[in-house]
This record gives C-alpha cells, sequence and structure tokens, in this order.
C-alpha cells in the first residue's frame, strides 16, 4: 500500500512511525514533514491546507490510503473532497469535525445529548456587553475560550474578573486569536484531575487507545501560559477501569449516536478532553484527531496494525474489533525554543539526536525542524518530543529514562519542563497505597 500523511509535527512523525511497521506498507509519503520524517517517508512539499493540491497528489501516485494528523484540513474539508474522489482517507467529515473546529457547536451539542461538562455560556462579538454582564455575575475562576482554532492556545483560566474582561477584550477587541475569538464561550472552571481518552471509530463500532495525560502550561507545576502541548505520559493512572466505563456510557456512546442522529456521523479518531471531578467525568473539549503529544505516547503503547486498524475505519469493518495495547507505561517530554509561546528565534543548530535515540525502548520524534545542508535546525516553538517506553508499574523510571535522554540533546536557548509525568507517579503511588489497604 502507498500511504500518504499529512502535517508536519511530533504528532505526524509518531504516526509516520507506527505505520513504518506495517507489513501492509509498501511507501510512505508526508505533506510537508519535518526533518524527522524524512528518514521514515518520502517529504512532499504541499501545504496541509491545499486540499487541490493533495487530491491531486494522492491521485497521481495511487495512494491507497491518506491520513490527516492536523486539524485543519479536516475542518476545511478535505475528507469529503477524497471521499468525493473515492479515496480512502482516515478522518472526520467537515461537519463532524466542527466538535474541534467550533467550542459553541461541541458545548450546544453536549448539552442537546445530556453529555456531561461545565455549566458555560457563549456570546458572539456582538453580544460583548451581556459577555461582560455575565462575566461580573459570575463566580471566579471561569474559563474563556475562543470559538475557532486557535492552535491549543485559546483557553484562558481566569482567577478575577479583571482578567476574564481583560481575556474577553484580548479576543473580541485585540482579535489575539483571529476570527477565533469573535464568538466565545465563558464555563465554570472545573476542578479534578485531567485525562485523555483516544477513540478510534467508524461512527457506530469503536475501540479505545492507551488514556493519556498532557500538560499544557509553559511552566512547571502547571504554571505561566497555555502551549500545544510541553509533554505527555500513558497511561493515566487516574482512568480506573470503573471510571472508562462510566466515560463510553455517559460520554462517548452518547456522542456516536448524536453524531449519527444530526447525520453526521462521526469517523476517524475522537480525542475526548476530560475532567475527573467528584460528581464524575466532564468533557472538557473535544478534538476530531489524534493529539499532540499525547500520540507520541498513544501509539508506542500499541500493539496492532494501525494500517489495518485505519483500514477497518474507512471500509466501516470496526464491528468485533479487539486491540491489544502493551502493558507498559510511555512518557514524552517535548523540547521547545526560549521564548515560547511568545516569540522565539529559530535556525538553532540542533545536537545530540542520534545519542539520544535508543531502537529499544527511546525515540526523538520531530516537531519543528528542518535541514540546512547536514545539519537539522529549529523551526518552530515545539522542536522536539522525546519519548521513553518502561514497565507498567514503574512510570518514575521511565520519566528519568526519558530526562536522560533529554539531556543528551542540546540548541541555544533550549527549554522544556522538569515535572512531566510527576503528577502520575504520585497518583500511581497513591493508587498501590490504597490497594494495600
Amino acid at each position: 500500500m502507498n500511504i500518504l500523511v499529512i502535517g508536519s509535527g511530533g504528532r505526524e512523525h509518531a504516526i509516520v512511525w507506527k505505520i513504518r511497521q506495517s507489513p501492509l506498507v509498501s511507501q510512505v509519503f508526508c505533506a510537508p514533514g519535518n526533518a524527522g520524517i524524512e528518514d521514515l517517508a518520502q517529504i512532499v512539499p504541499i501545504k496541509i491546507t491545499d486540499i487541490d493540491g493533495l487530491l491531486q497528489f494522492a491521485r497521481q501516485h495511487n495512494i491507497d490510503l491518506t491520513i490527516v494528523g492536523s486539524e485543519q484540513p479536516l475542518i476545511e474539508g478535505i475528507v469529503d473532497t477524497f471521499e468525493a474522489h473515492e479515496l480512502f482517507i482516515f478522518g472526520p467529515s467537515k461537519e463532524a469535525s466542527m466538535l474541534e473546529g467550533s467550542k459553541v457547536f461541541a458545548k450546544q451539542f453536549m448539552k442537546k445529548y445530556n453529555i456531561p461538562t461545565a455549566e458555560f455560556r457563549a456570546f458572539n462579538v456582538r453580544e460583548r456587553f451581556d459577555a461582560e454582564r455575565f462575566i461580573n455575575e459570575t463566580p471566579v475562576p471561569m474559563v474563556i475560550k475562543a470559538d475557532g482554532l486557535a492552535a491549543g492556545k485559546g483557553v484562558t483560566v481566569c482567577e478575577t474578573k479583571e482578567q476574564a474582561l481583560e481575556a474577553l477584550r484580548l479576543m473580541m477587541e485585540e482579535k489575539t486569536f483571529g476570527n477565533a475569538g469573535l464568538n466565545v464561550v465563558i464555563e465554570e472552571f472545573l476542578v479534578g484531575e485531567e485525562v485523555s481518552v483516544f477513540i478510534v471509530t467508524d461512527g457506530k463500532d469503536y475501540v479505545t487507545l492507551a488514556s493519556a495525560q498532557d500538560h499544557k502550561r509553559i511552566l512547571d507545576n502547571d504554571l505561566g501560559k497555555n502551549t500545544g502541548g510541553m509533554g505527555a505520559y500513558a497511561p493515566a493512572p487516574v482512568l480506573s477501569d470503573d471510571i472508562l466505563a462510566k466515560i463510553q456510557r455517559s460520554i462517548i456512546r452518547p456522542t456516536l449516536a448524536g453524531m449519527a442522529r444530526e447525520g453526521t456521523p462521526y469517523r476517524g479518531c475522537l480525542y475526548v478532553g476530560l475532567m475527573i471531578t467528584e460528581t464524575g467525568p466532564k468533557v472538557v473539549e473535544f478534538n476530531c484527531r489524534f493529539g499532540d503529544p499525547e500520540t507520541q505516547v498513544v501509539l508506542p503503547l500499541l500493539e496492532d496494525d494501525l494500517v489495518q486498524l485505519m483500514l477497518d475505519v474507512v471500509q466501516g469493518n470496526l464491528a468485533g474489533k479487539k486491540i491489544k495495547l502493551k502493558q507498559q507505561t510511555a512518557v514524552c517530554v517535548v523540547i521547545a525554543s526560549g521564548g515560547y509561546p511568545d516569540a522565539y528565534e529559530t535556525g538553532k543548530p540542533i545536537v545530540g539526536l542520534e545519542e539520544a535515540m535508543s531502537p529499544d525502548n527511546i525515540m526523538v520524534f520531530h516537531a519543528g525542524t528542518k535541514r540546512e545542508k547536514d545539519t537539522i535546525v529549529t523551526a518552530g516553538g515545539r522542536v522536539l518530543g522525546v519519548t521513553a517506553v518502561g514497565a507498567k508499574n514503574n512510570l518514575e523510571e521511565t520519566i528519568n529514562t526519558t530526562y536522560r535522554a533529554v539531556g543528551k540533546i542540546t540548541f541555544d536557548n533550549m527549554y522544556y519542563r522538569s515535572d512531566i509525568g510527576k503528577k502520575g507517579v504520585l497518583l500511581q503511588k497513591h493508587i498501590s497505597t490504597m490497594e494495600m489497604k
């Protein structure tokens, strides 16, 4: 099979790395790719939003399956276009992708189908005065979310009403997130433990991949600005079998049934971002694709052939399908350019990539890199994702292995968090103590 992967980040590198292990695959292309992906796939210089160009390439090169890593082309309707030309493509339709493309749509959908989520109100730019009045009448903390795509940064947790009013002004007046912030969701602040659950679905049936916990804030101890994600670990100890069963019963199945009832069946990977609160799991957000950097810890724990799984999705053959997950832990630490998520410099030579990797248990997934002659240099805010896989009941050692690998990589003004996975270790120890009692 000829496979085309669309995207250029660490998520796409992890996808390419995983599908390269499939005996079904003969050739892999990636558009536009990065310096790490080019070791595993043929790089195609087509932008992810050039849907016509990608379609033409897929037809000319007899692509048997296209895998969309990034959310932007999904929301712009690449799946609809490819399917109209009878090409297999993994991902949800344009209308189904609205679960991520519009926070307002997602919240209203959840309200309609009684899917547990935070209490909220939605406002457009013409209702700014009403939004300000709502903020003044609502207890803090509260959360303000830009409606559209904002590269994972369109969420502001506000401790005071002044912060909330300023966040609203930046979104609606200053257009910090462009048109994405002209509509906003203002919602209650949920207290609990965050976890991400990934399902792969053909619209009716689904399988559940390993759970993960992302680290969104730029600084240790979950402080500072939101980013696209500074690291992740899997599986998340907070997700017990009982809680997962409740999530499937009250969130996943009603979501798939609701999307089908709306006439927009959801096919592809559905990322369910959750808060495990005292009153049960609640949805924080939906994403219409694999997460980043969660993919870099979820796929290494998948025992099955990812290509076959995706084929089962696009062909509607998931009924009765079961998958095997490795009984291990995985940790990914993101190395970023200093200054990210604000202004940062690029073009910094990266040293130590080969030394950091191990064929048995350590992968270095490229996110923002490019090749200049014989040197790999930085080309983005999030530059690399260093992932290690280790023993199931020893997350702490897997974390240590990851950071030892991180320590072998250097570039000017590099930055990374030093506490990725520590919450998981504390939870793991707490669970072990409770079990002993």
